[in-house]
């Protein structure tokens, strides 16, 4: 009877041992992840989509928040710091994260997401370039924009962790296709509503490249860089364009106050479409939770409502 003990001792010692090992092996695993830090959740989400669960993406501007107006904070450079990546995208749209990378004494790569895009140029009301900058960085309104970010994307993982270039180049062929879906989607759609109905109205001038890839035109009392209030003069001059082309709906943006489009809409007698994303995803219960989420929600937003009228 007091051998019994000893004679489970040994199994359960190596049982013990077998855990313990499984534990550190996970727990190294886990430090070997690729952090990479991303400016906003559009980026946050393609760069995961090519990462996958090898590597960890730490977003600055959450879901539903404002790049334009964003305060960077000492924890974000302290995060930065210690990253493998930091992926932005460029075109004036989030100028703070190069320099927020400089004073954090981050060496790494900077990647330009929008590297190699053709930009659509930003003009004011007179035609002169905008004081903001020269380039609307929204480019990844148009769907054939993204297939070059994600390209961008795939080729700074692999250099920063060549371990994982099959993974990565698995993962982008898989996305490149579903982009692919995605494109072919919004230009049918779109190619099904009749010309006069292809006039839009949104609260902030953000879907340029939408509007050259797929035909519509938008119109927006705020411009491309989102931070600026227009004026009583601006806003005028909308209502009455409005009503001189019989504009049938005008669409709310997330990030925007929803009061301006509602008084435009009050006051021009078109009605409201919808709400629209532009510069930010939703969080997981939204409806736009990821990029080919945010533009399928646009797409049926805007179509439904110019189609019904």
């Amino acid at each position: 009877m007091i051998l019994m003990p000893i004679r489970f001792r040994l199994p359960l010692r190596r049982a013990w041992l077998c855990l313990a090992l499984v534990v550190f092996a996970v727990s190294g695993a886990r430090a070997a992840e690729l952090e990479v830090i991303t400016s906003f959740s559009i980026l946050g989400d393609l760069t995961h989509q090519i990462g996958g669960e090898r590597i960890n993406v730490h977003t600055l501007v959450k879901p539903g928040q404002d790049a334009h107006a964003y305060e960077p904070r000492p924890s974000d450079a302290r995060r930065i710091k210690r990253a493998g990546l930091v992926v932005l995208n460029g075109l004036g749209f989030d100028d703070w994260l190069p320099r927020l990378a400089r004073a954090s004494g981050y060496q790494g790569t900077l990647l330009v997401a929008s590297d190699g895009i053709r930009p659509l140029t930003m003009l004011s009301e007179n035609g002169s370039h905008a004081h903001h900058g020269h380039a609307d960085p929204h480019a990844w309104q148009d769907v054939a924009n993204v297939q070059v970010y994600a390209a961008n994307i795939a080729a700074a993982l692999i250099a920063a962790d060549p371990g994982g270039a099959d993974i990565y180049r698995a993962n982008a062929a898989r996305y490149r296709a579903a982009l692919d879906a995605l494109d072919a989607d919004i230009r049918a759609a779109i190619a099904r509503l009749p010309q006069e109905r292809r006039r839009v109205v949104s609260s902030h001038n953000a879907f340029a490249y939408f509007a050259r890839a797929y035909g519509l035109v938008f119109l927006a009392p705020v411009g491309a860089a989102g931070h600026s209030k227009p004026g009583a003069r601006d806003v005028a001059r909308l209502i009455e364009q409005l009503r001189n082309e019989k504009a049938p709906a005008v669409f709310i943006e997330t990030i925007i106050d929803p009061r301006l489009i509602e008084r435009i809409r009050a006051e021009s007698g078109a009605t409201t479409g919808g709400t629209l994303y532009s510069d930010a995803l939703s969080n997981a219960e939204g409806p736009a939770p990821t990029y080919i989420a945010m533009m399928r929600h646009n797409l049926d937003t805007l179509v439904k409502a110019l189609a019904a009228h």
